[in-house]
């Protein structure tokens, strides 16, 4: 028998919350196949393409060119045998688990519907925990869920107004005005791009939630610039840019293995901490519209060419605004790189849920020698200062090692 199956939109990853439709690929009538391209969507991050996840007959097209959508809104129906639904599910279970893929929500299993609770709004949360927030008038799209796939807990949401609470009681950091500037000359009004607002939103929530602690160092990097040079003169006829980046995230995955606990994250209102076995470094990069942060994955198993083939091309993507939203999200630990801009050191603010992040300011001759500045901010509630200062010495000493980047 037929079935009228609905694609909705998919998670787009940390930071968009919402993506305007700049293509719609299908129409009505048209016969299409599981994988096929139904549209493209372009956010102030990245321009996507949204695939389906099973074959049939478009019998309606719910959104238009143009149209803002978030997740879960409805994109199109697809009349579908059960003889495709079944070939489209033995297809996913054939995927690897780390894969990304644009999955249904309206496909899960039983397991997920008895531990997760319906997502409305693109938010997951119990009736419970959504009751409560109605009732104190508290937008719970505002809310980092820490339970499983993202569902906000009663937890969270009690640690959130507690942090509200402490809010309201304290100066506002930096109260904004609606001044009439004209009165002093002419201005010139510009609307912040949305890359610009999203990153606002997250960076004061960071920086008003984490005590954050920065802790500075002095690296001789005279060695390793030998080393990047010879590495960069071997590979210059195949077109691959080699910079100073590879090294330093190589070096901090070996600090992050002698320092677990700054590849970790809190969890449930701060009651647990979660230490990962992976390491997927997330790179600052700068674009016309604002910073981004795409994540490199398993950088401890890719060598420095390899990083760098990655990195020149996450970045020009980046730029282009061509990254998946599985790049966007993952990271366990950032790297923030100044040093082809200037200055010496600076306060660089962490990457929720991450709890660690290194600053990288210009390198300059000093007595004959490469002086490397790093900047190292970390959540006070994880990480002690010893083991700040601790981290920052073994990265330093890894990066005077040569063995270690060969």
């Amino acid at each position: 028998m037929d079935k009228i199956r609905k694609i909705l939109l998919p998670d787009l990853g940390e930071g968009i919350e919402t993506a305007t439709i700049s293509e719609a690929i299908v129409s009505v009538g048209e016969k299409i196949k599981q994988d096929d391209i139904i549209l493209v969507l372009e956010s102030d991050k990245a321009s996507m393409e949204i695939p389906s996840d099973i074959g049939g007959i478009v019998k309606t097209v719910n959104v238009k060119k143009g149209q803002e959508v978030r997740t879960g809104d409805l994109l199109i129906t697809i009349e579908t045998t059960n003889k495709a639904e079944n070939k489209s599910k033995q297809t996913l279970k054939k995927q690897e688990p780390d894969k990304p893929k644009n999955i249904n929500p309206n496909k899960q299993t039983d397991e997920h519907k008895k531990t997760l609770e319906p997502k409305a709004n693109g938010v997951y949360a119990s009736p419970g925990v959504r009751r409560l927030a109605r009732e104190l008038e508290i937008n719970l799209s505002t809310i980092l869920g820490s339970g499983d796939k993202g569902r906000i807990t009663k937890q969270d949401l009690h640690g959130y107004i507690k942090t509200q609470m402490y809010v309201s009681k304290s100066p506002p950091i930096h109260a904004i005005d609606d001044i009439d500037f004209n009165q002093w000359g002419t201005v010139d009004i510009k609307k912040l791009t949305k890359i610009k607002k999203i990153a606002g939103q997250r960076l004061t929530k960071a920086w008003q939630s984490i005590p954050h602690v920065t802790q500075f160092i002095e690296s001789d990097a005279t060695n390793l610039e030998t080393l990047r040079k010879k590495d960069k003169a071997k590979h210059v006829s195949q077109g691959i840019k080699i910079t100073m980046m590879p090294y330093l995230m190589k070096a901090s995955v070996f600090a992050l293995k002698e320092h677990p606990v700054f590849n970790s994250s809190l969890q449930n209102n701060a009651e647990n901490i979660v230490f990962k076995q992976y390491y997927h470094i997330g790179i600052a990069v700068d674009t016309k519209d604002g910073l981004v942060l795409p994540v490199i994955r398993n950088v401890d198993k890719k060598d420095i060419l390899e990083l760098s083939r990655e990195l020149v091309d996450i970045s020009e993507r980046a730029r282009n605004k061509r990254l998946t939203p599985n790049e966007l999200k993952g990271g366990t630990f950032t790297i923030s790189n100044l040093g082809g801009i200037g200055g010496s050191f600076f306060t660089p603010i962490i990457n929720p849920p991450e709890v660690a992040i290194l600053g990288v300011s210009r390198a300059r001759i000093v007595n004959k020698k490469l002086i490397l500045p790093l900047s190292l901010s970390y959540d006070h509630r994880v990480i002690d200062g010893a083991a700040g200062a601790s981290f920052m010495v073994l990265f330093s000493e890894i990066l005077s090692n040569l063995q270690n980047f060969k």
